[in-house]
């Protein structure tokens, strides 16, 4: 008998090692791939793209807030992978009725280490969990700049406009990659109008190409309305996704940290 507690301080019981998992959260289940659990998958969501093979050879189980129960109890996990905001409160309770449910709640770099740390113990690749937190502290140590910090918004959504407050993961890799976020005294993902940049003089806006897919053309229309604010697009899953691609991360926010300089 295995007893683990999951970020949300909930006490989880499993007979043995997992051979059935399901994942419903896509920056996790790229994790469960790098960890090498090929076989021990067995369900993702519609939104789990990475690894590709995955996405074309696991069984779906729909949104991560859409999820199919039936598709779930066929598959007959022994452990199911969720999280906090990912996922909805109902449907994790549901779950947790027939199934082990272990909830992650990721608000920055070291909860998403710890993570990584719990996934690995529980499901029994501990010791490349342990190797992957030390290759992404590494990449986030080589990061650290004394460069001056430009006044920036990050959007993730469009009608209405949302932005990323203070108590956010997101927020937390914005920071670390150099940039001050103007809406940090505010929580989670406020609703924000084109007249709060100007009143806040926005210097540089980024528009993230998650959840909201912002293109050029959204830039150009952005950019009739704030004239003296710098914009540009980013890969909205290197500051949102807390799993393996943290690996990548670092390396992105210096490129884009140059592309940026590039343009001021």
């Amino acid at each position: 008998m295995f007893v683990f507690t999951d970020q949300m301080q909930r006490r989880i019981t499993m007979e043995q090692k997992p051979q059935r998992i399901v994942s419903l959260v896509p920056s996790q289940t790229e994790l469960l791939f790098h960890l090498g659990l090929r076989e021990e998958v067995v369900g993702i969501t519609k939104f789990c793209v990475h690894p590709q093979e995955w996405f074309r050879t696991k069984t779906r189980i729909g949104g991560t807030k859409t999820l199919n129960f039936e598709k779930i109890k066929s598959l007959q996990p022994d452990l199911i992978l969720a999280n906090k905001e990912e996922n909805t409160q109902e449907q994790v309770e549901e779950l947790a009725k027939h199934f082990p449910v272990w909830v992650s709640d990721v608000n920055t770099l070291e909860d998403a280490l710890y993570m990584i740390s719990a996934v690995g113990e529980i499901t029994g690749r501990k010791e490349k969990a342990t190797t992957l937190i030390e290759q992404i502290q590494t990449g986030f140590t080589s990061l650290q700049t004394q460069d001056v910090k430009r006044k920036m918004a990050y959007l993730i959504w469009k009608e209405p406009y949302m932005t990323v407050g203070g108590d956010t993961f997101i927020h937390d890799l914005l920071t670390r990659a150099g940039f001050e976020n103007i809406f940090q005294n505010k929580n989670r993902y406020p609703v924000i109008g084109v007249e709060e940049l100007l009143i806040a003089s926005c210097q540089l806006l980024i528009l993230s190409s998650e959840p909201y897919p912002f293109r050029q053309k959204h830039i150009e229309e952005l950019q009739k309305q704030l004239p003296n604010t710098k914009i540009i697009l980013a890969d909205g899953e290197m500051f949102s996704w807390y799993g393996s691609r943290l690996l990548h991360a670092p390396a992105y926010f210096l490129q884009l940290r140059e592309q940026i300089e590039a343009m001021l």
